[in-house]
């Protein structure tokens, strides 16, 4: 392993070596001047991290692990300024916009340039240092802290990283995007770097790290669960240890039978009705055959009826015709005493003649009946009792009548 790291290692240090010129004008300039010539060393050093790229229309820069060696190593004061804190970055970005608008205003159009130049780099190092910390957590939660041994120590890491995580949105919170708004006024490319490409770069990391924070709240669970159980096994172990003859009681000889034996499905299931049993045939014949069939008249009858001559009309009444009538009057009292009316209970007040079973068809076809503008001022509810023997059959018991 140590000797892949070794060549692995060289290689890397060697092609900075072979594109040192080519680095070293991207540290002064900024950014990378892609041409046809050092096209090859250019994919190169994107390929192995040397150079990136912030957005798909950006130019290619340093990253800022390989810039900050180099400020290090060549002691660039004015570099090295740039800090990765969210509060002091915010705050440069701030005077350095300023400079450039007094440039722009002034007709100092090279101290423009270098004024944007340096605030081109300082955002683009910001947006990196957020990415590279949602990199970070990402690579951590992925490999679920694999580079810790023990469960506590897992636990520990997972809340540091949650600590970081609530640290990072934060300081995002610090963006103040009506501010930079206002600062950057209507000059274009002030926009586009402190509204346009920051509040790009904070939405995403911050749906990135709510995620984050969502997988590490589940990580912890689950790391708590598996060290809960570990816990319970060892103690277990320990218990058999010291105490070499313990053996498990039989749980039936028990009087509170603990509920980890009770929870198997019921050997007996519901009872219900099988049609498709050839053994219940004779029981479901003599159930059809309970059911009343309709008489037909004998066709000899009927040929030797009389014959009977059409003649006047006389005047007979319905028989239901009182039913509906005092049906009537139940909905008339519904709408006296403006509450929910049971049709039963109205009819054993009433004592009326009527079967309970008619007068409730009698109640539901009234209501039924209605026009659609008046039976919207009033409202069914029928109380419903199941079958006792078929499932999914249902009797209606009563009919209770308000009005809206």
């Amino acid at each position: 392993m140590s000797s892949n790291l070794h060549k692995a290692g060289k290689a890397f240090l060697n092609q900075l070596a072979r594109n040192a010129d080519l680095l070293m004008d991207t540290y002064l300039s900024g950014t990378v001047n892609e041409t046809e010539e050092n096209a090859k060393a250019v994919a190169k050093l994107t390929s192995a991290g040397v150079l990136r790229r912030g957005e798909s229309d950006e130019p290619l820069r340093l990253a800022p692990n390989i810039k900050s060696m180099l400020e290090e190593a060549l002691q660039d004061e004015k570099g090295r300024q740039v800090d990765t804190n969210i509060g002091s970055a915010l705050a440069t970005i701030k005077t350095l916009a300023r400079h450039y608008k007094e440039a722009v205003h002034l007709h100092d159009y090279p101290g423009a340039e270098a004024h944007l130049g340096e605030l081109s780099e300082l955002v683009f190092n910001l947006k990196e240092s957020l990415r590279h910390a949602t990199r970070s957590l990402w690579s951590r939660i992925n490999n679920e802290f694999g580079y810790v041994g023990t469960m506590d120590a897992k636990i520990r890491e997972n809340e540091l990283a949650q600590t970081q995580v609530t640290e990072l949105l934060a300081s995002l919170e610090l963006f103040r995007f009506d501010e930079l708004t206002e600062l950057a006024g209507d000059l274009r490319d002030l926009r586009r770097l402190l509204v346009v490409s920051l509040q790009h770069t904070m939405v995403e990391c911050t749906g990135e790290l709510a995620v984050v924070q969502s997988r590490l709240l589940a990580l912890l669970g689950r790391f708590r669960e598996i060290q809960g159980r570990t816990r319970l096994l060892k103690g277990f172990l320990l218990h058999t240890q010291q105490h070499p003859d313990y053996r498990v009681g039989e749980h039936t000889h028990r009087v509170n039978v603990p509920a980890l034996f009770n929870t198997s499905d019921a050997c007996i299931q519901s009872a219900a009705v099988d049609v498709g049993d050839a053994s219940e045939e004779r029981t479901l014949i003599e159930l059809v055959g309970l059911i009343r069939r309709r008489e037909r008249p004998d066709a000899a009858k009927l040929a030797e009826a009389d014959a009977f001559a059409l003649g006047q009309t006389e005047a007979f009444e319905l028989a239901d015709e009182g039913l509906k009538n005092d049906v009537d009057a139940f909905f008339i009292a519904v709408i006296d005493q403006a509450s929910s009316l049971s049709a039963l209970e109205y009819l054993q007040e009433k004592q009326l003649p009527w079967p309970p079973e008619s007068w409730l068809y009698q109640v539901i076809g009234n209501f039924d009946s209605l026009p659609l503008e008046q039976r919207e001022h009033f409202g069914l509810d029928p109380a419903l009792r199941d079958d006792p023997i078929f499932s999914g059959n249902k009797y209606i018991e009563d009919v209770h009548i308000w009005l809206n």
